[in-house]
């Protein structure tokens, strides 16, 4: 809702492969249902880690977890 109220509201999202308690599968089939502006879809970026809920305890997504956040904040 906020995105469509607000066209440029970015939005990431951040998921370990391996998570049990946020399960991958389900944050892809929401962002592919939502009811919004196909053309606002490019606002959403999406990151994917090989570990699990707590990505940064696994040291090579910790470092890919930092590169992504820095990038996308200094878009």
């Amino acid at each position: 809702k906020a995105m469509t109220r607000i066209p440029g509201l970015r939005v990431m999202v951040l998921q370990g492969i391996y998570d049990l308690a946020t399960p991958y599968y389900a944050t892809e089939y929401t962002l592919q249902h939502l009811p919004m502006d196909p053309a606002l879809l490019d606002n959403i970026q999406t990151v994917r880690f090989e570990a699990g809920h707590m990505m940064y305890t696994h040291q090579p997504s910790l470092l890919k977890f930092r590169q992504a956040v820095v990038g996308f904040l200094g878009e």
